[in-house]
């Protein structure tokens, strides 16, 4: 027998498990259980496990499944795919079992141990979730013992002290790409559905201009750079280049902002328009904001903002309020992005979202920097903050990202959050259950992690509103979480290579996709049930 298929063999999913058991105690069998993260398989845990399986006839290992993994946003190192088999490879295993849920409470009351074995620091643990499991044990008529615990090593402190591997960074990308059904063909099925999507867009249009210099030396009359201006290019942003990236994807966009009587914002109506987006401009601003950044070469220097913060009065409340209110049956999905410059208000959401929340299938929202207030959206269907937006807004520096996610979700009850973690990628998280009317809703949050798709970085500008737009999208043509932010990553990685504020079209992103490797069903893995 083939050594990988015999280890694949012992690794059973629930159902399987429990018939499996159920035989070895009809044969007057002893079972023992042992549970843990076994991220990295030390001599550590060679030693507990082997203690273990003197305890009985024979050792199940449940382990936690990846999504309920909570030791930071790049963990586990090895998927549970791989962790697993690496256990079923152990002589003295009889059986592993991905569990999905983060502490061995429900794995306990199916299995029912004889003998439950902790390592020795749990000894005197007080810990709630340690003491709900013993409790568990010891009602179903089994026992907790305690390892030996004569030699302790920890994952977390191997890894941290281990170089970066591509070839495993790869394998656990393609691993999560194969768990949900990530794929080229169903990634090009959902692109290819972007076209016709009917996608609204509200929030403030910023006139981003570039000021490409020569650096000549430095000022004789001050210690400053002195720069020989070569070109401008200017670029439609903020809620602008979302729409922008919506309608080069292939939807059909319509875009409700707040615009001036002035030069800069006429440019900017002509150049939305001449992309065939639909524009609904309140005339309630005094000048358009206009960010202007001084570059010399590809590096920037100097950003200079110009502008304020015009909040919509009453009557273009009202105003804004209807013409959304006209938009909102014929939309497929609904994008607020808060730059934070007045068109989006407070009061104005307050008027709209229960309707808009009625009449569209999709409902996304976005904050940038510290003016926007993300606790504004309510059940919104998807977040897209950056970990430091979350974390001001919840006023959490400290705690783990999960935690502060699902404390976010929690007073917004958002169905979905993407969080960006910069060159460290994004973490996917997601609710067990969608419904808000069953338990599982308030449970603990299910997490992926996907690190940054980019690996050239030339401007940095736009990259979390091609996500936005792109995630959104996916999600109104159909998608699940995992392959809408699989998109938006990949949009964000497209955005990065390119100078300026440009929008991302299909056809960029399908050549894009054609060229990933953890795509193809070519070089799955035997499959492994869980």
């Amino acid at each position: 027998m083939n050594d990988r298929l015999g280890h694949q063999r012992k690794i059973l999913a629930r159902d399987a498990l429990l018939a499996a058991l159920a035989q070895d105690r009809s044969a007057g069998r002893t079972v023992v259980q042992c549970h843990g993260c076994f991220d990295i398989v030390h001599p550590g845990h060679i030693r507990y496990l082997e203690f273990a399986s003197r305890q009985g006839d024979v050792l199940v290992v449940t382990l936690t499944g990846d999504s309920d993994i909570d030791k930071g946003a790049q963990r586990p190192y090895i998927p549970e795919e791989l962790r697993a088999e690496s256990l079923a490879a152990l002589e003295f295993v009889d059986y592993v079992h991905i569990d999905p849920a983060p502490t061995a409470e429900a794995a306990l009351e199916a299995i029912r141990p004889d003998v439950y074995v902790k390592g020795r620091e749990y000894e005197t643990s007080r810990d709630p979730r340690f003491q709900r499991e013993r409790a568990v044990v010891e009602a179903c008529g089994g026992r907790v013992i305690f390892s030996s615990g004569d030699v302790v090593f920890s994952s977390s402190a191997l890894i941290s002290s281990m170089p970066g591997d591509d070839h495993l960074a790869h394998e656990r990308l393609r691993l999560v790409c194969a768990r949900h059904d990530v794929t080229a063909a169903t990634l090009t099925d959902i692109r290819e559905r972007f076209a016709g999507l009917r996608v609204g867009v509200i929030g403030d249009v910023v006139l981003d201009r570039y000021v490409f210099c020569d650096a000549q030396d430095v000022a004789s009359e001050s210690p400053m750079l002195a720069l020989a201006e070569l070109e401008q290019r200017e670029y439609v942003g903020g809620a602008g280049i979302v729409a922008r990236h919506a309608a080069a994807l292939g939807a059909d966009t319509y875009l409700l902002t707040t615009l001036a009587e002035d030069a800069a914002s006429a440019r900017a109506a002509d150049l939305l328009t001449a992309e065939r987006i639909t524009l609904d401009a309140l005339p309630t601003r005094p000048n358009l904001v206009e960010k202007t950044r001084f570059l010399v070469d590809e590096n920037k220097v100097l950003k200079v903002e110009s502008g304020q913060t015009a909040p919509l009065d009453s009557r273009a409340e009202r105003e804004a309020a209807r013409l959304l209110a006209e938009r909102a049956r014929d939309l497929d999905a609904l994008i607020i992005c808060d730059f934070g410059y007045g068109t989006v208000t407070a009061a104005l959401l307050e008027r709209v979202l229960p309707t808009l929340r009625a009449n569209i299938p999709v409902i996304s929202a976005d904050v940038s920097g510290s003016r926007g207030n993300l606790l504004n959206y309510r059940q919104v269907d998807l977040l897209c903050p950056t970990e430091r937006e979350l974390r001001h807004t919840l006023h959490d520096f400290d705690d783990g990202l999960s935690s502060v996610a699902y404390r976010l979700m929690s007073a917004t009850q958002a169905r979905h959050l993407l969080c960006t973690l910069d060159k460290d990628g994004l973490v996917v998280f997601e609710r067990p259950c969608q419904d808000p009317g069953d338990s599982r809703w308030a449970s603990r949050l299910q997490s992926e992690h996907f690190p940054a798709f980019g690996t050239r970085c030339l401007d940095r500008l736009g990259c979390g509103d091609a996500m936005l737009a792109t995630a959104t999208l996916s999600l109104a043509a159909g998608a699940s979480l995992v392959q809408a932010a699989y998109l938006g990553n990949a949009a964000a990685a497209i955005e990065i290579g390119m100078l300026g504020n440009m929008p991302v079209a299909s056809d960029m992103l399908a050549c894009w996709l054609h060229s990933r490797g953890e795509l193809s069903r070519t070089e799955r893995t035997p499959a492994i049930a869980v």
